[in-house]
C-alpha cells in the first residue's frame, strides 16, 4: 500500500498529500506510515472526491486505491458522533479485513475511530453484541450487511459516505441486487466512491440507479515489459492453427488467452483444438448474454485452459491471473497489440505472450517494434515439442446449478450445501457465481461428477435443485 517516497515531505508537490485539504495530524500520520507521495490514482481521484463529489474510479488491487477511498471517509467524519458514518462494501471476508486493517491505520491520527468487520462466517451473536456498542465505520460483505439491515442491528440514518470496493469482483459474485438494496437504505445525500478493476456493463447499471454526477478517474495500469516475456514465431498460413496446438503443448499454460482477428478464425480454432482434446471455448460477438455467461464463467474459474476471443469479444474482460497470450494474428493496430498482451504478467506475476506472424503480417510487425521502442525476439517453430505426454485439461470442472438470486440463492448457501453438507474440504471448491436464474460453482476435477450428483440429490437452502457438469 505504501508509495515509494518521490519528494522530500517538506516540499509540496502535486503528488505530495500536503496539497490536500487534509488536516495536520493526517498529514503526520501519512508521513510516519510512509506514503510520501500519492499514487496515480490517489493523485487523481482524492482531490474531487475531498470535494464531495461521487466518484466512479477504475483501478487494480494494489494500486492504493483504499487509501483513495480510506482518506476521504476519514474527512467525513465527526469522531464526536457514536452512530455508523461510513459504509464500506467488499465482495469477501478477506478483502474487508484488509481494508479494515488499512482504514485504522490511517485513522490513527483521530481519537478513538471504532471500524466493525460485518462478514459471513463469523457468528452473528458476536457481531450484534459488538454493533450494540456502536461503530463509526462499517465494512463489510453484501449479504451479512443484508442481514444486519433485516434484523434492524445495522442502523444507516447517520451515513455520509458509502463505498464500494471492487465492485466488478461483487457483480461477478451474484450481489447486484443485494447492493441497490442496501443503497436504498442509505440517506439519499450521502457520498458515493465506487472503485473497480474493470469497467463491465453493470458498473454502468449500479452508477445509473444511485450515484449523483460521478466524475468517473481512470488510471492505465502500467505494464511492466520485464514481466511479461515475448517470443514470436514466422508461420505458413496453412500451419497457423496447428502451430497454436503445439504452443500449448510445449509451454503448458494453465490459462490462455488467445486473440483471432476474425470471429471464423476463432470458430476455426476451437475445433482444431478441442479435436486434440484440448479445453477450449470461443467468445464472439453473436453469442447470447447467458452463453457468453457461461463461457466466461469457465475460462474465470480455471474450468477451460483456452479463450479464443475477438478483439471487440475481449473488451473489459479481466482474468486475474492469466499465464499467457497467443496472438493467432497480428493486429493490424500496434496499439491493440500492446493492450492484448498487457493482459497477461499483472500484478508482479509473470506472463507470456506468443505471437504467430506470416510474411503477410511483417509490416504490422514493424509497427508493433516502433511502438514498443524495441526489436521483436523470433524463435522457430521447430523448437516447440510437447512438455507432457499427459492431455493439457483444466483443473477445475464447473457445475451449473439451476436457481439464482430469484431464489435466494447466495454463495455462501453453495459453499455450506458442498462443505458443511458432503463433507468436501474449502480447497476442493473454486469460484462460485450466483447469476438471476443459474449459479455456476468450480469444483475439483476428481470430484466433479460425484459432487453434481449429491448435489442433485441433496438440498441448497432447504429446496432440491438441478445440477449438470458443464464440459466440451
Amino acid at each position: 500500500m505504501t508509495s515509494s517516497p518521490q519528494t522530500s515531505p517538506g516540499t509540496p508537490t502535486a503528488a505530495s498529500f500536503s496539497t490536500l485539504p487534509l488536516s495536520p495530524a493526517m498529514l503526520a500520520n501519512l508521513e510516519q506510515l510512509g506514503y510520501l507521495a500519492m499514487t496515480a490514482i490517489q493523485a487523481a481521484a482524492l482531490p474531487p472526491a475531498l470535494l464531495g463529489k461521487d466518484i466512479i474510479a477504475q483501478a487494480k488491487t494494489g494500486s492504493g486505491k483504499t487509501a483513495a477511498f480510506a482518506l476521504t471517509l476519514l474527512a467525513n467524519l465527526n469522531p464526536r458522533r457514536f452512530a455508523v458514518q461510513t459504509l464500506v462494501l467488499c465482495p469477501t471476508r478477506e478483502l474487508a479485513d484488509q481494508v479494515t486493517t488499512e482504514i485504522r491505520r490511517l485513522a490513527r491520527a483521530e481519537d478513538n475511530i471504532k471500524v466493525v468487520t460485518l462478514c459471513g462466517g463469523v457468528p452473528l451473536r458476536g457481531q450484534l453484541a459488538t454493533l450494540e456498542h456502536g461503530a463509526h465505520i462499517v465494512v463489510g460483505t453484501p449479504g451479512r450487511i443484508m442481514d444486519h439491515l433485516e434484523r434492524g442491528s445495522l442502523q444507516l440514518d447517520a451515513l455520509n459516505t458509502l463505498v464500494l470496493d471492487e465492485a466488478d469482483r461483487m457483480l461477478d459474485m451474484g450481489f447486484f441486487d443485494d447492493i441497490v438494496t442496501v443503497a436504498k437504505r442509505c440517506p439519499k445525500t450521502r457520498q458515493t466512491l465506487l472503485f473497480s478493476a474493470t469497467y463491465p456493463e453493470g458498473i454502468a447499471k449500479l452508477s445509473a440507479q444511485f450515484m449523483r454526477d460521478p466524475v468517473t478517474v481512470k488510471v492505465e495500469a502500467q505494464h511492466a515489459g520485464a514481466q511479461i516475456e515475448q517470443r514470436w514465431y514466422e508461420v505458413e498460413e496453412t500451419e497457423r492453427l496447428d502451430a497454436v496446438c503445439r504452443l500449448l503443448t510445449h509451454f503448458r499454460p494453465e490459462s490462455t488467452l488467445a486473440f483471432c482477428n476474425t470471429k471464423a478464425q476463432c470458430r476455426d480454432l476451437v475445433a482444431v483444438l478441442q479435436a486434440q482434446g484440448i479445453s477450449a471455448l470461443a467468445l464472439f460477438g453473436e453469442l447470447e448474454q447467458r452463453e457468453r455467461d457461461q463461457v466466461l464463467v469457465r475460462f474465470a474459474n480455471r474450468s477451460c485452459s483456452v479463450l479464443v476471443a475477438t478483439d471487440v469479444a475481449a473488451r473489459g474482460l479481466d482474468i486475474a491471473s492469466l499465464a499467457a497470450v497467443i496472438n493467432v494474428d497480428v493486429t493490424p493496430d500496434a496499439e491493440v497489440h500492446i493492450h492484448r498482451i498487457g493482459r497477461t504478467g499483472r500484478a508482479g506475476e509473470s506472463g507470456l505472450a506468443l505471437n504467430l506472424a506470416s510474411m503477410n503480417e511483417m509490416g504490422s510487425v514493424g509497427k508493433i517494434e516502433q511502438l514498443q521502442g524495441r526489436e521483436s525476439n523470433w524463435h522457430p517453430l521447430s523448437e516447440l515439442q510437447p512438455a507432457s505426454k499427459e492431455p493439457l485439461v483444466p483443473p477445475m470442472v464447473t457445475l451449473h446449478i439451476q436457481g439464482g438470486r430469484k431464489e435466494k440463492i447466495r454463495p455462501g448457501d453453495v459453499l455450506g450445501a458442498l462443505t458443511a453438507d458432503l463433507g468436501y474440504t474449502r480447497e476442493q471448491v473454486g469460484k462460485i457465481n450466483v447469476n438471476e436464474w443459474s449459479t455456476y460453482v468450480a469444483v475439483n476435477r476428481d470430484i466433479a461428477q460425484q459432487a453434481a450428483s449429491r448435489l442433485n440429490a441433496g438440498r441448497i437452502k432447504g429446496k432440491s435443485v438441478k445440477v449438470r457438469v458443464l464440459e466440451d
